[in-house]
């Protein structure tokens, strides 16, 4: 009986490659800046001088309070510290008329101390009155309600008539900042010291600045056109999760992003200047689900090799133990073969775009 030639199979001969390490990490958007505006001094909305919905410049008057009230208590102010400045003129000229007469005895020394008192008294009286007129200022400037920063307003519940009150809890609009904005995704404590060990072992490099880099993915799968970076992480990890909050901010001039939004963010750790990667379609699981591929021997023979896999890059396993640079693993015709067959092995393509 005719022997049976050796099954062909598909092999890819592994060789290591610089391979660009990156996690995905969900996250929310979080505004750059936001501010809650409330009203510093009581009354009534006579006009809402912005659109819902625009942008506004800081300095920008948002709404005015009746201001009658408060230009009524700064002139009264102003007139206070008038007459204030008036009785302290008089009480200095009068003391500088008692000096010479104390020394030559034409006046007693009880009405030169008097005389000096009133004078004391009517400079505090002045300042006194000078610090009541700047508080009037104060409280007639807050009638203008202005944007405090740069942003777009949100909609707002509060429209000419409207009674205000001074510190009330409900903010009368909101502006926002949206270029740039933040990106808070959260890290596992055991990834961290994972990275942090393979950057002291000499596994993973850093890159320069691009090894900060963040992309970032939007709910309908595209990728958002701006790269980011990180800026901060947390320096407490959350006990309930046992993670912790890095924070990445990316440039947003077209505003696409917006505040609460649920992205995926594509953090670079660094690279890999020794990865092997590994078809996926290659990688076979036993019955405990323990990794292993078919690799081809110098003699042709096929044998079982156990390996450890890190993470997926793209569609290739990224396998730090098990096989070595030079082996030939089984990458077409596994449901042909078994450990110890003969095979004749044919080279498949390696895996392109992975290197960084």
């Amino acid at each position: 009986m005719p022997q049976m030639p050796p099954q062909s199979v598909g092999v890819l001969t592994l060789q290591t490659q610089p391979v660009t390490l990156e996690t995905s990490l969900p996250g929310r958007t979080e505004a750059y800046e936001q501010a809650q505006i409330r009203p510093q001094v009581n009354g009534v909305i006579v006009s809402r001088d912005f659109e819902q919905g625009a942008d506004v410049k800081a300095g920008q008057q948002l709404f005015q309070i009746y201001i009658a009230p408060y230009q009524a208590a700064y002139d009264q102010a102003k007139a206070q510290l008038l007459n204030a400045q008036a009785a302290a003129s008089r009480a200095s000229g009068q003391l500088r008329r008692y000096a010479p007469l104390v020394k030559a005895h034409a006046v007693s020394s009880q009405d030169y101390d008097n005389t000096l008192a009133t004078a004391r008294e009517a400079e505090a009286q002045v300042a006194q009155a000078k610090a009541n007129l700047e508080a009037a200022a104060v409280n007639l400037n807050y009638t203008h309600v202005r944007a405090p920063i740069d942003g777009r307003i949100g909609r707002t519940l509060y429209t000419p008539g409207a009674l205000l009150t001074a510190g009330q809890t409900q903010p009368i609009a909101v502006v926002t900042r949206l270029d740039p904005i933040y990106v808070d995704v959260n890290l596992a404590a055991a990834d961290m010291l994972r990275l942090k060990h393979e950057l002291a072992t000499g596994q993973v490099e850093r890159k320069g600045d691009d090894a900060a880099a963040v992309g970032l993915k939007l709910e309908d799968d595209s990728e958002y056109p701006q790269r980011g970076k990180l800026q901060l992480s947390e320096v407490t990890v959350d006990p309930a999760t046992g993670t912790l909050v890095m924070r990445a901010v990316f440039p947003n001039p077209d505003h696409l992003l917006l505040p609460g939004m649920f992205v995926h963010a594509h953090v670079r750790e660094g690279i890999d200047p020794n990865g092997l990667l590994v078809p996926q379609v290659a990688v076979q699981r036993d019955s405990k689900g323990n990794p292993y591929v078919m690799v081809v021997d110098a003699n042709n023979k096929v044998q079982q090799h156990s390996i450890q896999t890190s993470r997926t890059i793209g569609t290739d396993w990224l396998v730090t133990d098990g096989v070595k640079a030079g082996d030939k693993v089984v990458v077409n015709g596994l449901q042909k073969i078994q450990p110890g067959a003969t095979v004749a092995p044919q080279e498949a393509p390696a895996p392109a775009g992975k290197a960084g």
